[in-house]
């Protein structure tokens, strides 16, 4: 039996013809060339290396586009490098932000009095590739998120297209438990490394260890819960920094079976049905470009965060309490499903609900500004959806602040819930 001709690369040996395991050592990843990944779509406010020698703003590296000065900024070039700069920070008593694509940021307008620290490192590394085990392979935390998908849908690791064109790296994917068209990241990660800025020291997180919840993690909320902090809130980074994430899957030419009703539709196809994860991928980003969701200069509806409200998680008494054709839909616990095994079981007395329905029927329909705001307002809502908040080319964070407070305000006036905002907030 001969091994793809990059095996080596991925410290792939051949097969014992004699040990009666062949079977379960034979390499199954495709190994695509990059050339046949498919197409990339923007993915970071401002690329890798353009910053060189320069101390940009929050603005741009941001894909809000708004954010005032840093102190400083550095870009890593090795996990040395990362762990170094975090290091100096914390023994300093620096105030430290570490970005990936900054997709997921509202910085203030007085900018970031501390260190800015991105990871420029664009690996991935294959560790496991066999018919028993499946593939198991580690991405750096500054790879570019969407690019894994690429490499995934090309390599037929299953799981990944839905995750299509979703802004940002790899390093944020776990914090975030990012998610997309009935997929979330928390059903492909195995585990994550980790610098702990409480020990001073790294650490190898297992994925029970980082309990992902809906938008949310063990990561993040360690921004907000001493306890989880050790003892300690951290701000606006938390109290561990993603070195790498590694993610164990199956093979797969096609995809999980859809679970979103739109993507089904749009791929014309039923709910429950497996397609070709290229095309989920097409079918996505299609979705994605419908909404403003795909980073385009010239499109002030993608000058966003993505949706910048989460969809709000209640209690049944809460939901209960809300319209009768307010959507309503189970809360699944997507950390225990496994692929073409078990689904993400239901988490019993918890109800999801949806804020873009709870933004519209509050009065806050597509491209809403405040009245205050004139003719020609800074920010608005997104004319495609109104779950985002947009700059339309001239917006400050305060107009955005201004837009996000008065949303707010009227959805808990009009339905009793406070909408919770995805970003986090630099300098706020």
């Amino acid at each position: 039996m001969s091994l793809p001709p990059d095996a080596g690369r991925f410290g792939l040996s051949a097969p014992d013809p004699l040990s009666g395991t062949e079977a379960c050592t034979t390499p199954i990843s495709v190994h695509a060339d990059p050339a046949d990944w498919p197409a990339p779509v923007p993915a970071l406010a401002r690329p890798l290396g353009s910053a060189a020698g320069s101390t940009p703003c929050l603005a741009e590296l941001t894909t809000l586009r708004v954010g005032g000065p840093v102190d400083s900024y550095v870009e890593a070039r090795t996990e040395a490098e990362l762990i170094d700069a975090v290091r100096q920070a914390d023994a300093a008593g620096t105030p430290l932000l570490v970005i990936g694509g900054g997709s997921n940021i509202l910085a203030a307008d007085a900018g970031f009095a501390g260190v800015v620290v991105r990871d420029a490192r664009q690996e991935v590394s294959l560790s496991a590739d066999d018919r028993c085990g499946g593939v198991e392979f580690t991405a750096t935390a500054g790879t570019t998120w969407d690019d894994l998908v690429r490499e995934a849908i090309a390599n037929q690791w299953g799981g990944f297209a839905p995750l299509s064109g979703i802004p940002g790296t790899v390093g944020a994917a776990p914090v975030q438990n990012i998610g997309a068209y009935g997929a979330e990241v928390a059903e492909l990660l195995a585990s994550v490394r980790a610098w702990d800025r409480a020990t001073g020291r790294p650490v190898q997180l297992p994925l029970a260890r980082l309990h992902l919840s809906y938008r949310d993690s063990e990561l993040k909320r360690s921004l907000t819960d001493a306890e989880i902090g050790g003892g300690r809130t951290w701000g606006p980074t938390g109290r561990w920094v993603v070195l790498s994430v590694t993610f164990s899957v199956r093979a797969a030419s096609l995809s999980a079976p859809i679970a979103y009703d739109q993507l089904a539709r749009t791929l014309g196809v039923e709910v429950g049905d497996r397609v070709d994860a290229r095309a989920v991928r097409e079918a996505v980003l299609e979705l994605r470009r419908s909404k403003g969701m795909v980073l385009d200069d010239a499109d002030h509806d993608t000058w966003s965060a993505g949706s910048f409200f989460t969809n709000p998680i209640l209690t049944r008494a809460q939901a209960d309490a809300l319209p009768d054709d307010a959507p309503r839909f189970p809360v699944a616990d997507h950390s225990q499903m496994v692929a073409g095994t078990r689904q993400a079981p239901v988490v019993e007395g918890l109800v999801k609900t949806s804020a873009a329905w709870l933004i519209d029927h509050a009065g806050f329909g597509k491209g809403f500004a405040p009245a205050t705001a004139g003719a020609d307002p800074a920010a608005t809502l997104s004319t495609k959806h109104v779950l985002a908040l947009t700059n339309r080319g001239h917006a400050r964070a305060a107009d955005l602040a201004g837009l996000r407070d008065a949303v707010v305000a009227g959805v808990r006036e009009r339905f009793g819930v406070t909408l919770v905002p995805e970003p986090v907030h630099v300098g706020f």
